[in-house]
């Protein structure tokens, strides 16, 4: 279709836990269409962050959610020329694409720890995330910093 946005397709709730952003943080993580070597990979992970878990009164889930709201950018700089400056001016970001933007950041960043597996790496992240600490945190508070220096351009909102 030419010119116009696409639908966006009903996303089926996941097994375990019944729950959408789940299925969706699944299908982030998923390579060459491996859907259920990632679903395992990700019950691994909420198995472990069960186990490590500080605060008992929360579920897997919820430290999850928690780490997740934790990364979520509110602002962002995007790049605009203004008469041959490039400006990076802060802007709101779209709700959906705060959520997408969060589990990229934690997956990539899961990615690049030094545990052995990929499920041990993700729950790592995810249990440091729910501490407001890790690399996913940092990419967040460096994302709002850069916003909060480039705040003189905002009135070059497009």
């Amino acid at each position: 279709m030419r010119k116009r946005q696409a639908k966006k397709r009903p996303l089926l709730p996941d097994p375990k836990f019944n729950d959408q952003l789940v299925t969706r943080f699944v299908n982030m993580m998923m390579w060459d269409g491996k859907k259920s070597v990632s679903f395992k990979i990700f019950y691994d992970a909420m198995d472990i962050v069960e186990e490590k878990k500080q605060d008992d009164e929360k579920t897997a889930l919820e430290v999850w959610k928690d780490a997740l709201s934790n990364v979520m950018p509110h602002v962002e700089v995007r790049s605009r020329r203004v008469g041959g400056a490039t400006f990076q001016i802060p802007m709101q970001i779209r709700p959906d694409r705060k959520v997408s933007t969060a589990m990229k950041w934690l997956i990539s960043f899961s990615r690049k720890r030094n545990e052995k597996a990929m499920a041990a790496k993700l729950a790592a992240e995810v249990l440091a995330a729910a501490k407001e600490e890790g690399a996913a945190v940092k990419k967040r508070v460096d994302t709002h910093r850069m916003a909060e220096a480039n705040k003189a351009f905002s009135h070059f909102r497009f």
